[in-house]
């Protein structure tokens, strides 16, 4: 379906526009490369834990490595991460995390809420950097951003806020819409917060909210069964491990079943879904690396505070609009990140 695509992209913050949330950054900005250590300077080599919930993405692995890479830290001479997914499912991480302790990791990078979770549980002391974490603050993960306390910090993406404005594009897209089916994961702690946040904008849009569980990937097909019978005019997903690991089974199913749907990731797109509006995953991973580097130089988590996103993509397939029956406005695309006609 997306080959022979012709891609225009447009670089920049712009999908933001009037009805927009604010978002910022509470952190200092990271220190330029030639601030690192030599390699030379390190006494001994780190050894650092991934947990995933879903399968590791090359793009996002690949940034984080060069964030590494330009703090002084080269795979293989002064550092070793060792990486281990659960695959979707959550109910893994616990063994994976105890795998990753008895390897006597120095560090745990979380990809998540469930990952973070996971590792608070079973890891002691050990110092814990989430990266794409969705409510640091009401699962109870850190204090406040600016003081993380404890031994955990890293980076939030304010997804209440972003589930918010991805409900309003959806909508712009597809302006005839009045019900909409929220498929999320209801064993993600942070996913409740999104789906309460999204009540009064759904109210505010004129739009009714139809809410669609899962937990593990096996609950999809249940689901979907639902989501057929119910007949909402619209679908959004709210952004978690789980769905991203099921993106191309979800992008399927909205197009076959004729559903305008929003995501939030580049990946749903580029495996047919509608359009997707989010932070920028490999700019996020990058930024990691600053929290690994801090830390495993000696500084406490707990006083690095915790950071949010600075660049916002959004990207449109109107290969799909088209096979859906849409007309794309012309306001979207002209504040799209990327179109794949």
């Amino acid at each position: 379906m997306l080959k022979n695509r012709k891609m225009r992209t447009r670089m920049g913050l712009k999908a933001m526009g009037a009805s927009a949330v604010v978002l910022f950054t509470v952190a200092s900005p990271m220190p330029a490369a030639s601030d690192a250590a030599e390699p030379e300077q390190t006494a001994s080599v780190c050894r650092l834990g991934f947990l995933w919930g879903l399968p590791p993405i090359a793009e996002w692995t690949a940034a984080f490595d060069q964030g590494l890479a330009e703090l002084g830290w080269v795979s293989g001479r002064n550092i070793v991460i060792e990486h281990r997914s659960a695959d979707g499912h959550f109910d893994r991480l616990p063994s994976l995390t105890a795998e990753l302790i008895g390897l006597k990791v120095n560090l745990i990078v979380a990809l998540s809420a469930p990952e973070t979770a996971a590792a608070k549980k079973a890891a002691g002391t050990i110092p814990i950097v989430f990266v794409v974490h969705g409510d640091p603050i009401g699962t109870g993960d850190i204090q406040s951003l600016a003081h993380p306390g404890g031994h955990i910090t890293g980076l939030s993406q304010m997804h209440p806020e972003l589930s918010t404005k991805q409900l309003d594009l959806l909508k712009q897209i597809a302006p005839g819409i009045s019900r909409v089916g929220v498929l999320w994961n209801a064993a993600n702690p942070a996913k409740l917060a999104d789906w309460r946040e999204l009540e009064p904008a759904a109210r505010t849009l004129g739009v009714v909210l139809q809410s669609f569980e899962v937990r593990t990937p096996a609950d999809f097909e249940g689901v979907f069964a639902a989501v057929t019978e119910q007949r909402p005019d619209g679908l959004l997903t709210l952004g978690d491990p789980l769905t991203v690991t099921m993106r191309t089974s979800l992008a399927d199913f909205a197009l076959n079943e004729r559903l305008p749907a929003m995501f939030t990731h580049r990946q749903f797109v580029e495996v047919g879904g509608l359009a997707s509006y989010g932070a920028n995953f490999p700019d996020l991973f990058r930024r990691a690396a600053w929290y690994v580097d801090k830390i495993l130089k000696g500084a406490s988590p707990g006083d690095l505070p915790v950071q949010q996103p600075t660049k916002f993509e959004l990207f449109v397939n109107l290969t799909t609009a088209k096979a859906l029956g849409l007309t794309v406005p012309p306001s979207v695309i002209l504040i799209a990140d990327q179109v794949i006609e």
